[in-house]
């Protein structure tokens, strides 16, 4: 028996970091996504801000997001060894698995969530403002909206979402809605870039400068979200767990191509091309439709489900345009109008989960981050600005922020 708890207890916890490990290598797919659909006179600082926004978001989660999130705010947890007592221990339970690998599982959740601003607030902002909304985001605003979600706690001692029939499987809510909520607010305090609408509001295009580095990115986060999804099974040491998780992987690719025909299809038929870029955040849309409820579809309906996400993703990116919203590389669209779909589509399958609870849960994630957001965001207006002068905009940011540039051979700064 004891062999049996121990064999079960460490293949758990090494599934939990693999999976941990893909959901990092995402940080990698967001900094090539960003990287080649923006300028590249831009690219060196986009690329700062990613590498810097996950290490960031890797000590602030340590600091005090985990025990905000799971200990019922106890910010101790960085003096008793990262995650308080038992931190090194094994657990009691055979179906569960080291309390360290699930540190990790979720601090590169929170790091995604933050990834999901960097694209948004891309080519005008300041790094060293976005650097410091990530340390309010992933030490207190995430965490505080993952404790009412994930963690069980009460919205502020008000309600508990569980009990409403809330349901947010790998979160299409938790983390998608909430990073594009934050993403919105920073946007709205921006402004769009230069250039991006003509005097009488007609959206102009403005080319990514690496479009094979962008598709690499897609690829790379499809990959990852294997991660993302089979890892929140959270084990697979059990013939039902493991069954589960190939469920799970065979529902999120199922989507992700779903939501590549039906962007392709759609961006066909509006601009009569076959839109790479609106390829590329179908399959992502896709991805985040299926995230909420990875588990209970059959593969058809998966795969119709991430084709959903394809065409709100074309119609949103379109339509936020109309809105003068500027976002460089659609994050806004793929993570937080999808994240919604992805939430209400959860009942269609699961039938313990309420559309009203989902939608309760929605508006709460919403509510919360895009508030606190704003008035964070804010704040750092009046002490550091948020927005690099003309004249840096205009010869981009790398220069100006990081004092080298991505491509000097072929950019000389004006690119």
């Amino acid at each position: 028996m004891e062999t049996t708890f121990e064999l079960g207890y460490a293949l758990d916890t090494f599934y939990f970091l693999v999976c941990g490990a893909l959901v990092m290598w995402m940080a990698a797919g967001f900094a090539m996504l960003e990287a080649g659909l923006v300028r590249a006179k831009n690219t060196t600082e986009i690329l700062t801000k990613n590498i810097a926004l996950f290490a960031i978001a890797c000590t602030m989660y340590m600091i005090c997001g985990y025990g905000i999130m799971y200990g019922g705010g106890d910010w101790g947890l960085f003096l008793s060894g990262i995650m308080g007592d038992g931190a090194t221990g094994v657990a009691e339970d055979p179906a569960t698995y080291a309390p360290s690998a699930d540190f990790f599982f979720q601090v590169v959740f929170v790091a995604t969530a933050m990834s999901i601003v960097s694209g948004a607030v891309a080519e005008r902002m300041k790094l060293w403002a976005f650097l410091t909304f990530a340390v309010v985001m992933t030490g207190l605003i995430y965490p505080l909206e993952g404790s009412w979600t994930w963690g069980g706690a009460s919205v502020f001692g008000l309600y508990e979402l569980s009990e409403l029939g809330f349901s947010d499987f790998a979160g299409s809510g938790i983390v998608h809605l909430a990073g594009a909520s934050a993403a919105l607010a920073g946007v709205m305090i921006l402004g769009p870039r230069k250039g991006k609408y003509t005097a009488d509001g007609k959206a102009v295009a403005i080319p990514g400068a690496n479009l094979p580095l962008a598709t690499l990115g897609t690829f790379i986060l499809w990959m990852g979200w294997f991660g993302f999804n089979g890892g929140s099974v959270l084990a697979t040491a059990t013939v039902e767990s493991a069954n589960s998780v190939a469920v799970v992987f065979m529902n999120t690719n199922a989507a992700a191509a779903g939501g590549t025909i039906a962007a392709l299809i759609v961006a066909r038929v509006m601009f009569g091309k076959a839109d790479l870029t609106m390829a590329l955040n179908g399959a992502l849309a896709g991805l985040v439709a299926i995230t909420a409820e990875p588990s209970t579809p059959t593969p058809l309906l998966a795969t119709l489900f991430g084709a959903a996400g394809g065409v709100l993703v074309v119609l949103s990116i379109v339509f936020l345009d109309k809105l003068k919203i500027d976002d460089p590389v659609g994050a806004i669209s793929v993570h937080g109008t999808v994240g919604l779909l992805g939430l209400l589509l959860v009942p269609v399958t699961n039938g313990d989960v309420s559309f009203s609870g989902q939608i309760i849960g929605a508006l709460t994630i919403f509510v919360w981050v895009f508030a606190a957001s704003l008035v964070t965001w804010l704040a750092i207006k009046v002490a550091l600005g948020v927005r690099v002068s003309e004249e840096e905009e205009y010869d981009g940011v790398d220069m100006s922020e990081c004092g080298l540039e991505a491509y000097p051979d072929f950019t000389g700064g004006r690119a």
